[in-house]
């Protein structure tokens, strides 16, 4: 029996960046999972808000220095990010290894400003109704933090071995990097409802 091929991929690139990478398109499904998580914690404050005779329910309002100071700290860290996937695009890998480490700085950061904002919100976690929504919230998106600080990590570690040489890395540090751009985009309306829906209700 007589094999020839159908088509020669011999040509094609070993790794995709990008929306033609697998793991491009497993870390945009698992964004929308996790979209969807932060659109039903921000419905649940509003329900309960709306039940509630007064909001902050037997708390006074939430500090704002810290969770502003995070917010800040969040948006300006989105300037290294943009340049670092830039970087990743460009497979320049100097630029990429010092945008890594600086990315690992601001993902310890905003971790030591919610240690403060915690007890900034006067509340715990078990004292009611109020309290258990806003600790969910922060605790939420704490461990989203915590997750991309893992993974930058690991990634900052690997591009400083001979697996930089690999194109596959630079595509997991562009996908890393729309991470944190989500987790970013997710705290400013968990922002809102936490310090400034109280404060107009």
């Amino acid at each position: 029996m007589n094999e020839r091929p159908v088509l020669d991929v011999s040509h094609l690139p070993l790794a995709g960046m990008g929306s033609a990478s697998l793991t491009w398109w497993g870390t945009l499904a698992f964004m929308l999972i996790e979209g969807t998580g932060f659109a039903l914690v921000i419905a649940v404050y509003l329900y309960l808000a709306s039940l509630a005779g007064q909001w902050p329910i037997d708390a006074p309002l939430p500090d704002l220095l810290p969770g502003s100071a995070l917010t800040a700290l969040l948006v300006a860290s989105l300037v290294p990010n943009l340049l670092l996937s830039h970087w990743a695009k460009q497979k320049q890998l100097a630029r990429v290894r010092i945008g890594m480490i600086v990315m690992v700085l601001l993902g310890i950061a905003p971790l030591v400003l919610r240690a403060f904002e915690f007890p900034a919100v006067h509340v715990k976690w078990d004292t009611n109704a109020y309290g258990s929504i806003v600790w969910v919230i922060l605790g939420l998106h704490t461990t989203h933090i915590l997750t991309d600080l893992i993974d930058t990590l690991v990634l900052a570690c690997l591009m400083f071995t001979r697996h930089a040489d690999n194109p596959r890395r630079y595509g997991d540090v562009e996908d890393n990097a729309m991470y944190w751009n989500f987790v970013v985009a997710t705290w400013v309306p968990l922002y809102l409802c936490l310090y400034w829906i109280p404060r107009l209700w």
